[in-house]
C-alpha cells in the first residue's frame, strides 16, 4: 500500500493500525472509524460516509495484502455498527467486498469475513432480505469449507439469517426459489445439510407458502435423500414428511399433476429409502388427487408393477406399492369408456403433457428396475378437490395396455407382478370392454403364450382375462373398437361350423372367416378365434397339452360354457389335417369329460339326449372322436347309445391294433369302474333291455389280451344275471323300446360311415410314416 497515498477522512494513524498484522491494532483502528462515522451519521454527511465504505472496501478489504483485506473488513463492520439503523441505505457497499472475501485462500481471512459479515447483519437485521439471495448464496459455499473455525463462523451467521427471515414477512421466496432450485442439486453432504436446514425454516413459517414451489425442488430433495450420511437423510426425511403433512392439509392447492412424474422416477430408485418414500408419496397423491392421476397411469404403473414381487427384505415397499395398485385401479370406471369429446383449442392449451413436469437438471434420477417405456397421457394442471367445472380426465389406454403388455411379455417379472397385470387387464376389460378390444389383437398372442406360465395362479388369471375377451358383448362386432356394429349373435346354441373345403383350421392362411363364427348369445366374435389359437398353442406346445391342457380346459370350463367349448373344438378338430394331434386331443377331452367334476352337468345334457340340442351336440363330438376309436366308444357309453357302441367294436377287427390302441382299451375298462359309470353297472342288471350293452362289453373283452384288465372285466361280466339270453335272437326282436340302444332320431348309419372314413384316413397316415421310416407310433402287436 502506498504510505503517502491520501486515505482522507482516515486518519494516518487509522491507516497504519489497519495494516498492522496484530489484531488489537487493528480492533483499536475499527473503534476509531465507528467514532468517524458516528460524526458522519450526527452530521448527516452521506458523503463522507460512502467516501470511507469506499475507500475501505476498494483500497483495504479487496487489496492484494492479506492485512490490509482484515483491515477492511473489520472497519466495513465497524461502519455498520456505527450506522445503525441507516445502515440499511448502504448494505450493497458494506456487503459486496465482505463477500468477495469468502472466497479467499487464507481461512483466518474468510473467517473474518463471515465475523464481518454476521455483525453488518446483525445491525441492519431486516434490511438485508432484498440481498438474502447473495447471503445465501455465500453461506451456501462456506458450509462446505475444510476449516472447522470458518464452518463455525458461517454457522453463526446462518442462524441469524435464519432468525431475521422467520421474524420477517417480506421475504421474496419468488425470487429464491430459483436459487434454491440450483443448490438443491450439489453433492456435497454439507451443503445439501445447508439447503435442506433452509428449507426446513421456511417451511415452519407460517407466511412462507414453500408448497406452492414443492414441484421445483422435489426432485432434488429425492436426490438429496440418498445421501451417504444418515443425519442428512433423516433431515431430509423429516422436510418431505413435513411437506406431506402440509398435502394432506391442503390438498386443494397442491400441484399433484406437475409433480406426479417425479415421483415415478424415484419409485424406480434402486435406494431403498427413495423408493419406499416416493412409492408412500404416490399413494398419497392417488387417494388424494383421485382421476388427476388417472393421465400418469402408465408411468404409475411402470413404477408400481416390478415392486409388487418384492419378496420379504422390501416387504414395506411391496405393501405401498399394492395399495398404489389398487387404488390406481378402482380410479378405472365405465364412464371411461365413453367415447373420447373433441377437444377445444383452449382446453388442449391448458392440459400440459406430463412429461413436461420431468425435471430437467443434470441430477435427475435414472429409472430403476422397470425396463418399460411408459406412454404418458396429458396431465391437468392443478387438483381442485371441490371444482365442478373441471375439464374431465381422459383415460388413455395405449400407454397403459403397452406397459401391462411389457410387463407380461417380461420373463424374468415375478409371479405376483405377473399376476397384477393380468388383474388389470381384466379389469379394463370390464370397466371399459369397447375401449380395450382395440387392443385386443395384439394382447392376443401374449395371453396365450401366458397359458404356459410355471404358475397355476397366473394361468388362473390367464383363462379369466381371456375368458372376459370370448364372452365380453363389446366383442360382438366385426370392428372390436367400433361401438356400433352389426351384430353378430344368433339366437340358438349351435355353433355353426363354414362349410369350405378341409382346410387345417389350426394352420389357416386366413381365419377372418373363423373369427365371425356365431356361437352362443353369451359369446362373441372372438370366442372362436380363442378357441382356434387355444388348439394351435396346443398342436405347437406338446408339453404344455400334456402338463397343463386338462386344467386350462377344466377352467375355461368353469369360466365360459362348457357345451360351446367342447363344440367348438370339436368343430375345429373336426379340420384339423395333423391326426395324429386331433387322436391326442380327442383323448384329452374325452378323458376332461367323463372324469371332471366341473362336467357333471354338460354329462347329465349328453346321458339321456333327450333335447335336439344335446343330440346335436352329440353328432358334433361323435366325428371329431372319431379320431381315436376308444374315446368314441367311450362317448357312446357315456349317452347310452349301446348298440351303436357295438357296431364301432365289431368295426375294430378291421383296425390296427397297436399297444397304444390296447392301453387305452384297458383305460376304457378302468373307467368304466369308476362312479362316473355307475349308472352303466347297474343297467348289466337289466338284461332283458340292455343287450347291446352286454355284448359291448364282451367285445371289449375279446380285444383284450390276458392282462389285468381282462380279469376285471371278466369278473364284472360274471355278474350279469341269465346271460343266456344273451343268445335268444326273439328277444332282441321283442325288446320294448324303451331299452337302451340308440337314438331314433339320429342317423346312426351315417356316424358309422364316418368313423369308417376317418380311420380309414388314419390308416393311410400311418402308413406314410411307415414308408418314411417312422416307426415311434406303430407298435403293432403280431
Amino acid at each position: 500500500m502506498n504510505p503517502e497515498k491520501d486515505f482522507a477522512p482516515l486518519t494516518p494513524n487509522i491507516v497504519r493500525a489497519l495494516n498492522d498484522k496484530l489484531y488489537e491494532k487493528r480492533k483499536v483502528a475499527a473503534l476509531e472509524i465507528e467514532k468517524l462515522v458516528r460524526d458522519f451519521v450526527a452530521q448527516n454527511n452521506t458523503m463522507q460516509i460512502k467516501h470511507v465504505i469506499q475507500t475501505l472496501s476498494q483500497e483495504f478489504a479487496l487489496s492484494q495484502h492479506p492485512h490490509s483485506r482484515k483491515g477492511g473488513l473489520i472497519g466495513l463492520a465497524a461502519c455498520s455498527i456505527a450506522l445503525g439503523k441507516d445502515s440499511g441505505l448502504y448494505l450493497k457497499e458494506l456487503i459486496e467486498p465482505v463477500l468477495t472475501c469468502f472466497n479467499d485462500a487464507d481461512s483466518r481471512l474468510r473467517y473474518y469475513a463471515c465475523e464481518a459479515l454476521y455483525n453488518i447483519v446483525k445491525v441492519a437485521r431486516g434490511a438485508v432480505l432484498p440481498h438474502f439471495n447473495v447471503l445465501f448464496d455465500g453461506l451456501s459455499k462456506l458450509a462446505a469449507d475444510p476449516d472447522p473455525n470458518v464452518k463455525s463462523g458461517s454457522e453463526l451467521l446462518d442462524r441469524l439469517l435464519k432468525d431475521i427471515v422467520t421474524e420477517s414477512s417480506k421475504f421474496d421466496l419468488v425470487g429464491f426459489i430459483p436459487l434454491l432450485r440450483e443448490r438443491i442439486y450439489s453433492n456435497n453432504q454439507y451443503a445439501r445439510q445447508f439447503i435442506i436446514s433452509w428449507i426446513l425454516v421456511l417451511v415452519s413459517v407460517p407466511d412462507i407458502n414453500l408448497l406452492d414451489y414443492l414441484p421445483e425442488i422435489l426432485d432434488g430433495l429425492f436426490q438429496i435423500l440418498g445421501d451417504n450420511g444418515k443425519e442428512i437423510r433423516k433431515m431430509c426425511e423429516v422436510v418431505l414428511g413435513e411437506f406431506l403433512k402440509e398435502i394432506k392439509k391442503n390438498p386443494s392447492s397442491v400441484k399433484f399433476a406437475e409433480m406426479a412424474n417425479i415421483l415415478v422416477i424415484h419409485c424406480q430408485t434402486t435406494d431403498d429409502l427413495i423408493q419406499l418414500t416416493a412409492m408412500c408419496w404416490m399413494r398419497e397423491f392417488i387417494q388424494l388427487a383421485g382421476r388427476v392421476m388417472l393421465p400418469y397411469s402408465s408411468g404409475i404403473l411402470t413404477a408400481v408393477l416390478p415392486c409388487l414381487a418384492y419378496d420379504d427384505r422390501k416387504k414395506s415397499i411391496k405393501e405401498v406399492a399394492n395399495v398404489c395398485n389398487q387404488s390406481l385401479m378402482k380410479l378405472v370406471t365405465p364412464e371411461d369408456d365413453e367415447p373420447d369429446e373433441p377437444k377445444s383449442v383452449a382446453q388442449k392449451q391448458t392440459e400440459p403433457n406430463p412429461e413436461d413436469s420431468l425435471p430437467k437438471q443434470e441430477g435427475t434420477a435414472s429409472g430403476g428396475p422397470g425396463s418399460c417405456d411408459s406412454s404418458f397421457g396429458s396431465g391437468i394442471n392443478v387438483f381442485t378437490s371441490a371444482s365442478t367445472d373441471r375439464a374431465p380426465v381422459t383415460l388413455h389406454l395405449d400407454g397403459i395396455v403397452q406397459v401391462l403388455n411389457c410387463h407380461l411379455s417380461d420373463t424374468t417379472i415375478g409371479m405376483m407382478t405377473r399376476i397384477a397385470v393380468l388383474k388389470w387387464l381384466y379389469h379394463l376389460y370390464i370397466k371399459t370392454p369397447r375401449k380395450m378390444f382395440r387392443h385386443t389383437d395384439s394382447l392376443f398372442p401374449i395371453l396365450l403364450q401366458t397359458l404356459s406360465d410355471e404358475s397355476d395362479e397366473v394361468v388362473l388369471k390367464d383363462l379369466e382375462v381371456l375368458a372376459e375377451i370370448a364372452s365380453s358383448p363389446a366383442g360382438q362386432t366385426d370392428d372390436p373398437g367400433a361401438p356400433d356394429g352389426p351384430d353378430l349373435r344368433v339366437n340358438h346354441s349351435e355353433l355353426q361350423v363354414p362349410t369350405s373345403g378341409r382346410a387345417n383350421l389350426l394352420n389357416p392362411p386366413s381365419t377372418k372367416g373363423l373369427e365371425g363364427s356365431p356361437s352362443t348369445p353369451t359369446m362373441n366374435s372372438y370366442f372362436y378365434k380363442f378357441m382356434i389359437n387355444l388348439l394351435q398353442t396346443f398342436s405347437s406346445e406338446r408339453k404344455l397339452l400334456e402338463a397343463r391342457g386338462p386344467f386350462i380346459i377344466r377352467q375355461l370350463c368353469l369360466l365360459l360354457n362348457a357345451e360351446n367349448i367342447f363344440h367348438s373344438m370339436a368343430d375345429i378338430l373336426l379340420r384339423e389335417e395333423d391326426l395324429k394331434f386331433a387322436s391326442t386331443m380327442v383323448h384329452t377331452l374325452n378323458t376332461i369329460l367323463l372324469t371332471s367334476t366341473e362336467l357333471f352337468q354338460l354329462r347329465n345334457q349328453l346321458k339321456d339326449l333327450q333335447t335336439p340340442e344335446s343330440q346335436n351336440l352329440f353328432c358334433c363330438l361323435y366325428r371329431s372322436w372319431c379320431h381315436n376309436p376308444v374315446t368314441t366308444v367311450s362317448l357312446c357309453f357315456l349317452t347310452q347309445n349301446y348298440r351303436h357302441a357295438y357296431d364301432l367294436i365289431q368295426k375294430f377287427g378291421d383296425l390296427e391294433v397297436t399297444v397304444d390302441f390296447l392301453t387305452e382299451v384297458d383305460k376304457l375298462v378302468q373307467l368304466i369302474e369308476c362312479p362316473i359309470f355307475t349308472y352303466l353297472r347297474l343297467q348289466l342288471l337289466d338284461v332283458k333291455n340292455n343287450p347291446y350293452l352286454i355284448k359291448a362289453l364282451y367285445g371289449l373283452l375279446m380285444l383284450l389280451p390276458q392282462s389285468s384288465a381282462f380279469q376285471l372285466l371278466s369278473h364284472r361280466l360274471q355278474c350279469v344275471p341269465n346271460p343266456e339270453l344273451l343268445q335268444t335272437e326273439d328277444c332282441l326282436k321283442a325288446a320294448p323300446k324303451s331299452q337302451k340302444g340308440d337314438s331314433p332320431s339320429i342317423d346312426y348309419t351315417e356316424l358309422l360311415q364316418h368313423f369308417e372314413k376317418v380311420q380309414k384316413q388314419h390308416l393311410e397316415v400311418r402308413h406314410q410314416r411307415s414308408g418314411r421310416g417312422d416307426h415311434l407310433d406303430r407298435r403293432v402287436i403280431l
